[in-house]
């Protein structure tokens, strides 16, 4: 049978199993988010298990977040290339080896390589399912199907931190926090067995030829900036980080260059360079590289509650249920805010998250050392962080897509993605060092305390940042459709 390109084509004849298909690509939405935010929860074990360090704890976040974002475009163009059924396939496979061996691992090191494969085969596995949505399912079906999937996606970060405590707190087999790496392997072997009756070939009629070169210097510029931000400070910052650190604009620069001479040739590349020349899209893209440092609240807060609160790992892991909460009724206010602030929505999801991590680090500071503060403020701070984050995650996407050129809805999309990927890595890798340096090596509760309120006050201020670039963004494409709107009148 030949492999269905054609979108005309399907919405003739719909796949008859087009909804049992996605949703097998949809648990490759779900894994990925899922076993990023899951490890939040097991950092204390995995330190006390395997002697790990706080840059090598970050790493295993950083790193992960990092590999992800730099081949989550590259996974796309693979699926449009070589069929999106081989590739999710592939992908789910590489998933499921790469958890094995972090659930397995005997050493930091181990863990690391592991983290690093499993955020690699994620970025394969994980743009099938959006890619598919065209090919599979008819116009009138595309909507339902595309809020299915960002569902899934909000669906996993909300249930990852409960379920990894729960798990922990369970011991099964007494595998400790081993277990959140080895319960995907039987849901990976039912999805690939599931997905190969099940999945059908589809790719691009076109498709865009493998930018490699692209790839690899971004994956550079990218490394050569987080692994000195995590190793220098606790290292003392030695002269391989500072070069690192001089050595990773240069590799950014190169990249960009290669990306221009790509454009020039009429080749495809990974980033297209006429992005940049959309009102405010470079500068709301760099408000996104501010925007996801909140990825370091769910690391600190975690640590803080259960070294220095006495919490479990399990009443942990509940207690981020109200920011879950939050976030899975933020997206379903956002019609009537957008009603009522209209291109300043995201900008207010982004201050309703700054209330709320200025109020929790108030609470900590102000808090007794070796306990958690009084429930109903946390409650009351966890419920705006994740309330503004649903809205704002949303809105702050679908109007980079809006001031995407004609043809680059696809390409802002992919980019956008790996941008908060960037952004969650940069978060961890900075202001956990932040938070690690002034809990000192002690890791007393006053110090664990005190590092935690300072660590809010950090992810307060790169959201401040973050709101101030998306509004002047906005307010700079405002007036480019203005003076366009005024030139086609006259």
């Amino acid at each position: 049978m030949n492999p269905l390109t054609s979108s005309s084509l399907i919405e003739r004849t719909p796949h008859p199993r087009r909804w049992l298909a996605f949703a097998v690509l949809l648990v490759g939405a779900f894994l990925p988010p899922l076993d990023f935010f899951i490890v939040n929860v097991a950092i204390p074990s995995i330190r006390a298990g395997l002697g790990a360090d706080p840059s090598e704890m970050q790493l295993v976040i950083s790193g992960y977040a990092a590999v992800y974002a730099v081949f989550l475009i590259t996974g796309g163009r693979l699926g449009d290339l070589y069929g999106r059924k081989r590739v999710f396939l592939a992908g789910l496979a590489g998933f499921g080896l790469s958890s094995m061996l972090c659930g397995v691992a005997t050493s930091p090191t181990m863990l690391i390589v592991g983290r690093l494969l499993q955020g690699l085969s994620a970025a394969i596995m994980a743009p099938q399912g959006l890619a598919s949505v065209q090919a599979l399912f008819p116009e009138h079906e595309r909507a339902r199907a595309l809020s299915m999937y960002g569902a899934t996606i909000g669906l996993a970060a909300i249930v990852a931190q409960a379920l990894g405590g729960l798990l922990i707190a369970a011991n099964i087999g007494d595998l400790q926090w081993r277990i959140i790496f080895l319960i995907n392997l039987p849901i990976v072997a039912i999805v690939f067995l599931g997905g190969i009756p099940l999945l059908p070939d589809t790719r691009s009629a076109n498709p865009a030829r493998l930018d490699r070169l692209g790839v690899l210097l971004c994956a550079l510029s990218l490394g050569l900036l987080v692994v000195p931000l995590v190793k220098g400070p606790e290292a003392g910052w030695p002269w391989w980080a500072c070069l690192m650190l001089i050595a990773s604009p240069g590799f950014a620069i190169a990249f960009w260059r290669y990306e221009l001479l790509l454009t020039q040739r009429g080749a495809t590349p990974l980033v297209s360079p006429r992005l940049a020349k959309a009102p405010g899209l470079v500068l709301a893209l760099t408000g996104v590289l501010f925007f996801y440092v909140v990825s370091a609240f769910f690391l600190t807060f975690s640590i803080y509650l259960q070294e220095a609160a006495g919490r479990s790992a399990f009443s942990t892991g509940l207690m981020f249920v109200p920011c879950g909460l939050g976030f899975l009724i933020g997206p379903l206010t956002t019609p009537a805010a957008t009603r009522w602030f209209g291109r300043w929505t995201p900008v207010l999801g982004m201050a309703l998250e700054v209330v709320g991590c200025l109020v929790l680090s108030a609470l900590v500071s102000t808090a007794p050392a070796a306990h958690a503060p009084a429930l109903p403020g946390v409650v009351i701070a966890l419920s705006l962080i994740g309330f503004g984050q649903g809205i704002a995650v949303p809105t702050l996407v679908r109007s980079m897509i809006d001031r995407a050129p004609a043809g680059g809805s696809g390409m802002v999309a992919g980019i956008v993605n790996s941008a908060l990927q960037i952004s969650a890595a940069l978060g961890v890798a900075v202001i956990g060092s932040v938070f690690f340096s002034l809990a000192g090596a002690s890791h007393t509760p006053s110090s664990l305390a005190h590092a935690f309120s300072w660590a809010m006050l950090c992810v307060a201020a790169s959201l401040t940042v973050a709101a101030l670039l998306v509004a002047r963004a906005s307010h700079t494409y405002k007036n480019a459709v203005t003076v366009e709107l005024s030139d086609q009148s006259s």
